[in-house]
């Protein structure tokens, strides 16, 4: 096998497309960095089936909306490869997975209590997972930060999140006008790939590459995104009014349905940035869950596949188990119900912005004027993922806080991890298998923990 570059071959067909984003439901493990990093080397590196500069531009606008931005480029890569079925497609397989994963999960948990099988298990995995967030820090990092300054904004962006407990909204716009300004006076150094780190490496020619002209269905038009925002209305507005209607404002779906709209406009940086938002509403204000049941269910999405901001759905679920949402003896069905609507509508705007957006970002391509605050935006991120990676290091190798103890296996299987990934080249998924049978030999013989 060879890793030279070759040359693309033949259009890529929806059946191999919708194949991929199958399977990449099912393997999206380590949060928004590591499913970017699987997207990266799927896309660009084996299959070519688009070029690094178009992959890093649809992935900078990504980086700016609220939402799940890995969710969200796959929407974008595949609406730009088969128009909006594509796009409908790529998003729904994302999550669908992860969807019907964690309602299994969750309802063995509230069902059955603590598995030792599933302690075990977890106590493997969270170390493993914390190796893979700072692996695809690198990755990303090396593809983002070209030159000083780009070292330079990530690394503020990192001192403003860790030290400053600056938001992320704020760090974000603080990078995209250094990269407009910085565009105008030193255009070459916000130029994606440019400045003194190098060309951009060559994977070979792809199938929708740098001077790939846009497809007509790509191309921007105000009919086409009245008909964009007018349909995502719509589809709002529909099942609101009817749950609304039907069960009226206090009921516990009605205020899932509002309460969740407004998380998914309030993502910036990812499920981190909302998850404090969504524990003072669920936890503290509606109840639909216990804190332990929140860490609970944070652990469940931190360890299966999909965005992690599908913790919403084990919130979801709980909440509507717990409420008994629909009768005192339909406990399941209630929280599959909730579940359901809180997926839908957390997840509505993210298609509406990819559709309503994709089109104008598509036109900017090579307009530096554009690229130049995107870049500088990307590198900012990548100090923000690196102190993701730092909280979690946090959690798992200091479970009870920094006064309790320091758990040295947990911190050695992250170690180990790291070295299998950058050293070893080994996949992120032997690398989850692996520590999750040591976790579970551990868990087994010591109790831990």
């Amino acid at each position: 096998m060879t890793d030279s570059p070759t040359q693309a071959s033949e259009p890529i067909s929806r059946r191999q497309a919708w194949l991929f984003w199958l399977k990449l439901g099912f393997i999206s493990f380590g949060g928004p960095a590591g499913q970017i990093s699987i997207m990266h080397q799927e896309l660009v590196e084996k299959r070519r089936w688009i070029s690094e500069n178009r992959f890093l531009h649809a992935l900078n606008y990504c980086m700016v909306l609220p939402g799940p931005e890995a969710q969200q480029l796959a929407t974008y890569l595949g609406w730009l490869m088969h128009r909006t079925a594509g796009g409908v497609v790529a998003g729904v397989l994302f999550i669908l997975p992860s969807l019907f994963i964690l309602i299994a999960l969750t309802w063995v948990y509230l069902a059955f209590g603590q598995l030792p099988l599933i302690a075990g298990i977890f106590y493997g995995i969270k170390p493993a997972v914390t190796a893979i967030v700072v692996h695809a820090a690198h990755r990303i990092g090396s593809r983002a930060l070209k030159n000083g300054w780009m070292w330079g904004i990530a690394a503020a962006a990192f001192v403003a999140i860790f030290g400053l407990n600056v938001p992320f909204p704020a760090i974000v716009l603080g990078a995209a006008l250094l990269g407009f300004f910085g565009g105008k006076v030193a255009p070459g150094l916000f130029q994606s790939g440019g400045g003194h780190g190098g060309a951009t490496k060559s994977y070979g020619q792809a199938i929708i590459d740098d001077a790939t002209p846009t497809p007509p269905h790509a191309l921007f038009t105000w009919g086409r995104l009245a008909r964009v925002l007018g349909s995502g209305l719509l589809l709002w507005c529909l099942p609101m009014a009817l749950l609304w209607s039907v069960l009226g404002w206090q009921h516990t779906y009605t205020q899932m349905a509002w309460f969740f709209t407004k998380a998914a406009l309030l993502t910036f940086g990812g499920a981190y940035a909302v998850l404090p938002y969504v524990y003072q509403g669920a936890v503290l204000n509606f109840g639909w869950l216990s804190p332990t049941q929140m860490i609970d269910g944070l652990a469940l999405g931190e360890t299966t596949p999909g965005p992690l901001i599908m913790v919403v759905a084990f919130v979801a679920f709980v909440g509507g188990y717990l409420k008994s949402a629909l009768g005192p003896e339909l406990h399941f069905l209630s929280g599959v119900v909730a579940t359901l609507l809180v997926t839908w509508f957390t997840f509505l705007p993210s298609f509406v912005f990819i559709l309503a957006g994709g089109p104008l970002v598509e036109t900017t391509h090579n307009d530096l004027k554009f690229t130049a605050p995107l870049t500088a935006i990307t590198a900012a991120v990548v100090g923000v993922v690196l102190n993701l990676a730092l909280f979690f290091a946090y959690h798992v190798w200091w479970p009870t806080g920094f006064q309790g103890h320091f758990d040295w296996f947990s911190a050695l299987l992250s170690f180990s991890a790291f070295i299998a990934l950058f050293r070893f080249k080994r996949g992120m998924m032997e690398t989850l298998a692996a520590c999750a049978l040591l976790g579970l030999v551990v868990h087994w013989f010591t109790g831990i923990p």
